[in-house]
This record gives structure tokens, C-alpha cells and sequence, in this order.
């Protein structure tokens, strides 16, 4: 039995894309922590794709990053459709 030390070829680890905390979310989101309420108010609306472990808030920055590209392309639907 070999265990796989290593992602296979083009995966990140999970470590790499996992954001832990309403402060790491901000970051990555706004560019500062101090975001950090805007964080909980969206997370608590639902808007953003976060979850819990624990009771730490999480995200995977690749999921943020596809639901920014998913609001990019509804609002660019919108204004064509203007």
C-alpha cells in the first residue's frame, strides 16, 4: 500500500486553499482584515460560499474566487440586457 504523500499534478493541497477565519476572508476578500464584520454580515446572509468547522468560519479561496466570477458574469448579463 503506497500512501500519497504529495497532491497529484495540478491539485492544491487543501491547506493551500483553505481560509480560516472572518479575519483570513477579509483579507483575501478586501484586501484588510479590519473587513472582518462585513465578513459575518454576508456569511450571515448567505451570500458568500463560507462554512464551519467548528466554530471557526472557513472558505476555500477557490470557491470565493468562482462565486466573484459567477457575480461578475450575472451583472455583465444584466447590462447587456439594459
Amino acid at each position: 500500500m503506497t500512501l500519497m504523500t504529495s497532491p497529484p499534478h495540478g491539485a492544491e493541497r487543501l491547506s493551500d486553499d483553505l481560509l480560516e477565519g472572518a479575519d483570513q476572508i477579509a483579507e483575501f476578500l478586501f484586501g484588510h482584515s479590519s473587513k472582518r464584520r462585513k465578513v459575518y454580515h454576508l456569511a450571515q446572509t448567505s451570500r458568500i460560499p463560507v462554512f464551519r468547522l467548528g466554530s471557526v468560519l472557513c472558505a476555500r479561496k477557490s470557491r470565493l474566487t468562482a462565486w466573484i466570477e459567477e457575480q461578475e458574469r450575472r451583472n455583465w448579463r444584466t447590462e447587456i440586457a439594459r
